[in-house]
């Protein structure tokens, strides 16, 4: 709610900035801020009466064409902007009944069927697999995460969940021109076959943020008190030492500087565009994303945001995804 409201307070103060006898008017962007948090904590119809009182203050040395104007400019920019950062639900006569999510909370391709999921508005459930005995899957031939159940039938394999389900919920969807087309699967195939293996020498780094690492997955995961302990810490050693396995692998000399690079590539690639796919997400927008929305708030994912450009783009990301569409149990 907040972030919807600093949102649309900088979209309003734009348009309240009218001319009056060729002098700029401005509405301050402060006093926005106040009406709109007062407006979203409050139903107390005075508290609304004083701060809109406020607002016709400001405009007391307005013209009334002016503010006209300005307050029709205002329901024009609120509305585009809503109608660009908004969800794609697919129509409910072909909204998949039950939809059941197999995944491990910090995994990289579960993250990218959730981001998937979240923006079409699908709802689903969550199933945390215990990565140690992996019990809530015994009963699939498929021992990797994650396993997206619809409707009774098993979908595996990111990608492959994200292309099948795409198939059963866009079936309308405009077909994209080859070069657009070659463009969304070029990075798609990145996310796979790069950005991923950039995650996990910068989450594992060293021993701190390996910790930090584990603390997440088991706060989040599917662990008994016993399990939660030997895993966070037991666990975070391992991976430590794999993750510089992982280094030599993919000949990562410097995994900060390698995940800083794939971030400035990925905005390189959006070309001044909002997103890749244009004025909304494509099906790339929308995995990268859901890869880095485990680290987001993690050290490596912080420090990636404060030293690249990638910044503006994931806000605008985190606001067209929006809430999780995943049923509480």
């Amino acid at each position: 709610m907040r972030r919807a409201s600093s949102f649309t307070s900088s979209v309003l103060s734009r348009t309240f900035s009218t001319v009056h006898d060729g002098r700029a008017v401005n509405l301050q962007p402060r006093l926005l801020q106040v009406a709109l948090f007062c407006s979203g904590r409050t139903n107390n119809s005075n508290s609304r009466h004083r701060w809109f009182s406020l607002l016709l203050d400001s405009f007391s040395k307005c013209s009334a064409q002016s503010v006209s104007l300005g307050l029709a400019g205002v329901v024009a920019s609120v509305a585009t902007a809503a109608s660009v950062y908004a969800k794609e639900p697919p129509p409910v006569e072909i909204m998949p009944k039950e939809v059941v999510l197999y995944q491990y909370e910090a995994c990289p391709f579960c993250n990218k069927v959730k981001a998937f999921l979240d923006y079409y508005d699908i709802p689903y459930k969550v199933v945390q697999v215990n990565p140690i005995s992996k019990k809530e899957i015994k009963w699939s031939d498929y021992k990797k995460v994650p396993i997206l159940m619809v409707d009774g039938e098993q979908l595996v394999d990111s990608s492959a969940i994200i292309d099948q389900l795409g198939e059963k919920i866009i079936p309308g969807k405009t077909k994209t021109s080859g070069a657009d087309e070659d463009e969304e699967t070029k990075w798609r195939r990145w996310v796979d076959n790069h950005l991923v293996h950039v995650l996990p020498p910068n989450i594992y780094r060293n021993t701190s943020e390996a910790l930090e690492s584990f603390d997440y997955i088991t706060s989040n995961g599917n662990f008994s008190f016993t399990e939660k302990i030997t895993v966070k810490y037991a666990g975070a050693a391992a991976m430590y030492f794999v993750s510089k396995n992982l280094k030599k692998k993919y000949n990562i000399n410097d995994e900060r500087a390698a995940l800083y690079e794939a971030a400035e590539t990925w905005v390189d690639a959006l070309n001044g565009r909002n997103f890749l796919g244009g004025s909304k997400p494509n099906l790339a927008d929308l995995a990268v994303f859901g890869v880095l929305r485990p680290i987001r708030y993690l050290r490596s994912g912080r420090d990636m945001v404060e030293h690249t450009r990638i910044g503006e783009w994931y806000s605008r990301m985190e606001e067209v995804v929006g809430e999780s569409s995943r049923i509480k149990a």
